[in-house]
């Protein structure tokens, strides 16, 4: 009897102590001016793709998609779990179905970052359970005018002084919120129970792409009366404390409106659109705030926001109004104070400036959904986030649906994954960047380390036999990191690059030692030493594009992707 209970002892000893070695939670972390994610200890880049929105609702059907998840190069995936999935009876919760896409992910060496589809999605409310849409007088939506755009094809139904009711839970609602609260505090107990030591789930998004549409705000009774009263106290007061500091259009309203420092919604912001989208925002990041609060009591891992991106200042009148657009970033996070960050969703085809709109005032990037949009390809794409911009994560949406991997996004991950430890090391100092330059763009410069690149673009060559290609071309793409005074990695597409010093010492810089290779399990492999025409004659470092063929949508991107020659490590020399 002793020496089983000596045995359990040991036991138990060695369960504490193994605890004890249990590496922290995800969490986010600073290095200079970037955000990284850490994952088990460790920065992590999520190279991820996101499910189409009911594609992890059934563990049959991911059967045949996770390996095609894998093929296509990603460590992480976006799967929505909703929560009419989860409860779809109050107080009775489901999570089998989870459970199974948890183990999926682990059994293909995958991440997950969950997406919780309960209030809203996409500007509207399909995604809570049934118990929730019957009861409309304890869970209440919200109304809009009568007359203006319909939402997503449906017809008027309750006519309220001159209002009618849409199928939008309304922000205003203690009762929606606490609903929805309570639900997400049980998935997050849950996901703590089952994944808590082993880190599958790495970040949370809360709700979907949350605005309304077809109105610039809510107009019922709870939402007009709010509107009538005065702004509250906690945004007035972020206001004056940032007043310096605030995106630019939020600070021309209140500007406009004499920086005013109590009073209605309209005497603080004044008449009209604006005011209408910042008193949503404030009532949307508000309410998430509870339920991201509800969250992190159980499991406090990273959670962020979605927006949908209609172009920045070009949404339409009656379009989707209160997301965490650019302009409204400040009114999200004085009403979200516990949301992380705000991810994007960029279907913008000025790609690099929807970048820069999303990491003002020191936003991490997240790219909770994109596609390849000419001219950019979903390879340019990644290059550029990731080293230009220090993104913690690129998600293309809904891919599993091509049925063959999109070879520019395998590329450019490919390319990423290798140079991730020197791409963490360098996050947030000063000593990496990207360009996208296009084919008809004058050559952009960068500043990356002791030198000035000047990257210009450089025209597809020729396929034998073909007659000249004519642009306008696919843009090129490139990532470079100085590892040293003198040293440097690039990976990319279709530039030709020149170095100006920029710091005392002889005026004129030529490549020294050019040569391809690879990272295996973090050590550098080197290939062919370039010289001669494959380095300008030493005066121009060369990523050649292969060739582009015709599309429809114009030329296609390179085939063989950005990584199709490898990446490169070169050094530098100074000379008068």
């Amino acid at each position: 009897m002793r020496s089983y209970y000596g045995l359990l002892a040991i036991l138990s000893l060695a369960a504490l102590a193994a605890c004890s070695r249990t590496t922290p939670i995800p969490h986010l972390r600073k290095q200079g001016t970037a955000t990284q994610l850490i994952v088990d200890g460790k920065p992590f880049l999520a190279m991820a793709g996101e499910l189409g929105n009911n594609s992890a609702t059934s563990l049959e059907y991911m059967k045949q998609v996770w390996p095609h998840l894998v093929d296509s190069k990603l460590n992480t995936v976006l799967a929505g779990v909703s929560w009419a999935q989860v409860e779809p009876q109050e107080g009775k919760f489901d999570f089998s179905v989870l459970d199974g896409v948890i183990q999926g992910a682990r059994a293909h060496n995958l991440r997950l970052v969950l997406l919780w589809f309960a209030s809203w999605k996409n500007g509207l409310s399909g995604y809570p359970p049934d118990w929730v849409k019957k009861d409309f007088d304890r869970f209440p939506r919200a109304q809009m005018v009568d007359g203006t755009l319909p939402t997503m094809g449906e017809a008027p139904r309750t006519l309220i002084e001159g209002s009618r009711t849409i199928e939008l839970l309304s922000p205003l609602s203690d009762a929606n919120r606490d609903a929805d609260a309570r639900a997400f505090a049980a998935l997050m107990r849950h996901v703590r129970e089952v994944d808590g030591s082993r880190h599958t789930v790495v970040m949370i998004q809360v709700e979907n792409e949350v605005g309304m549409q077809g109105d610039t705000r809510d107009r019922s009774p709870l939402a007009n009366q709010a509107f009538a009263g005065p702004v509250p106290k906690e945004l007035m007061d972020y206001l004056a404390q940032h007043k310096d500091a605030l995106i630019p259009e939020l600070h021309q309203v209140w500007e406009a409106a004499g920086f005013k420092t109590s009073g209605t919604w309209e005497e603080v912001f004044g008449k009209g659109r604006p005011t209408d989208e910042i008193f949503m925002a404030w009532h949307f990041a508000h309410y998430i705030n509870r339920v991201v609060e509800a969250g992190k009591a159980e499991y406090p891992i990273p959670m962020y926001v979605n927006c949908p991106q209609e172009g920045f200042g070009k949404r339409p009148k009656g379009g989707q109004s209160g997301g965490p657009m650019p302009d409204a970033m400040d009114v999200w996070r004085a009403g979200g104070p516990r949301i992380d960050l705000i991810g994007t969703d960029i279907y913008d085809p000025d790609f690099a400036t929807m970048c820069a709109r999303y990491t003002q005032s020191g936003n991490p990037l997240f790219i909770a959904e994109t596609r390849g949009i000419p001219p950019n390809s979903l390879g340019n794409r990644v290059l550029y986030a990731f080293g230009r911009h220090d993104a913690i994560a690129f998600s293309p949406m809904g891919i599993e649906r091509p049925t063959i991997p999109d070879i520019e996004l395998t590329s450019a991950y490919d390319v990423i994954a290798q140079l991730a430890p020197l791409i963490v090391e360098h996050q947030g100092n000063g000593t990496m960047s990207a360009v996208i330059v296009g084919s008809d763009a004058p050559p952009q410069k960068v500043r990356v380390g002791n030198y000035t690149l000047t990257v210009a673009f450089r025209k597809p060559p020729r396929i034998l036999g073909s007659p000249e290609q004519q642009g306008p071309f696919p843009n090129s793409a490139a990532i470079f990191i100085a590892a040293g005074p003198d040293e440097y990695y690039a990976a990319g597409n279709g530039v030709s690059v020149t170095f100006t010093p920029n710091t005392p010492g002889p005026p004129l810089a030529g490549l020294a030692t050019v040569e391809e290779g690879v990272f295996v399990n973090g050590r550098w492999v080197p290939g062919r030493k370039l010289s001669g025409d494959d380095d300008g004659q030493g005066e121009n470092l060369v990523l050649p594009r292969l060739y582009v063929l015709p599309s429809p949508l114009g030329w296609t991107g390179n085939l063989g992707g950005p990584a199709s020659k490898g990446i490169l490590h070169f050094t530098l020399y100074r000379y008068r």
